[in-house]
């Protein structure tokens, strides 16, 4: 097995968890972006791996189990043990979409099912996916607590909770991280949720870095494919998406400055906020560019400059369309 040297410093999210700076997000290596592609997906991750990319994030809806059982694949033969391995309950496909399901009895077969698809016999970190606004979340955390006293889960966390829920969930048991979609196009947390976060001791864990493909120069127009999770995301509509591109360009220009790419910038910035980013990476070389982006350090004055030119709000179009976004707590 070759090895690659690591570029990518540790840091710690809450209750002493240590991951890589940058995760790798799972979810596509499933569903939404295109055809999966199991082989390259599983070569992925053993790169990942040997860079010491080793925070790997998966939930149990994505490609409905699909996304567990290929971390799953990728772990066998002794990789395991070199990795923070970290997935999601609490959210079910029907036909018609989704639903959230927080019930403690629910929770309690979702980690079963999760660790068989990931042939293991514990999570590092599991994170309620939606908070259910018919369970309280103290009902959900406290079923997640148990499955810690049983040894099937080592660290918990939130997903998509606002600072109330944070707080209560929190007093039930210790957080280690709190996850939610944040860049550089999709700065909400800094409004409520990060100041939260901070004061109670808690990791921050940023998903979607890339917003989807716009922030990393992968989305060009509007001709997005039929299955595309894209075309029915208000941030990439007609009317919205070339007034971001317009702005996305200026952010390519001050990556340019730096002398990375924009994908690398994306990542760097967050990297500043002092947040873990999971890019997710279908391929190799995608990994790579990321992983990568561990050495990129931007200035006091390119931060300002980045607020200046896009501060919280100057993108158009909602992360969401209506339907989702009230799966969401913010404020």
């Amino acid at each position: 097995m070759t090895t690659t040297a690591s570029t990518l410093p540790r840091v710690q999210l809450g209750q002493g968890l240590e991951v890589s700076a940058i995760g790798l997000g799972c979810m596509g290596m499933a569903e939404f972006y295109g055809v999966p592609d199991e082989a390259e997906s599983i070569r992925t991750i053993h790169a990942a791996i040997d860079r010491g990319m080793d925070f790997l994030d998966t939930a149990d809806m994505y490609g409905a189990g699909l996304s567990e059982e290929i971390v799953g694949k990728a772990l066998d033969g002794g990789r395991r043990e070199r990795v923070t391995l970290a997935t999601k309950c609490g959210l079910v496909r029907t036909p018609d979409g989704v639903r959230i399901d927080g019930r403690p009895e629910h929770v309690a077969r979702a980690v079963d099912a999760s660790l068989r698809r990931l042939r293991t016999d514990h999570v590092d970190l599991y994170y309620l996916h939606r908070v259910d606004p018919d369970v309280p979340v103290e009902e959900s955390v406290g079923a997640m607590a148990e499955l810690v006293t049983a040894g099937k889960v080592r660290h918990l966390g939130l997903s998509e909770a606002g600072p109330a829920t944070i707080r209560a969930a929190h007093a039930v048991h210790p957080l280690t991280a709190v996850q939610t979609e944040y860049s550089l196009a999709s700065r909400n947390p800094e409004r409520a949720v990060l100041p939260t976060v901070r004061e109670l001791g808690i990791g921050f864990v940023a998903y979607s870095p890339f917003s989807r493909g716009l922030l990393s120069g992968e989305i060009t127009g509007t001709d997005l494919g039929a299955d595309d999770l894209r075309r029915g995301l208000p941030r990439f509509s007609e009317e919205n998406l070339p007034r971001n591109l317009e702005l996305i360009s200026r952010i390519h220009a001050l990556a340019a400055q730096v002398g990375c790419s924009p994908a690398q910038f994306a990542l760097a910035w967050l990297v500043a906020q002092s947040v873990v980013p999971i890019p997710g990476a279908q391929i190799r070389a995608h990994m790579a560019e990321n992983a990568s982006a561990g050495t990129v350090r931007l200035s006091a004055a390119t931060l300002r400059a980045v607020d200046a030119l896009a501060p919280a709000g100057a993108f158009a179009g909602e992360r969401f369309p209506a339907h989702l976004l009230a799966m969401v707590q913010e404020d």
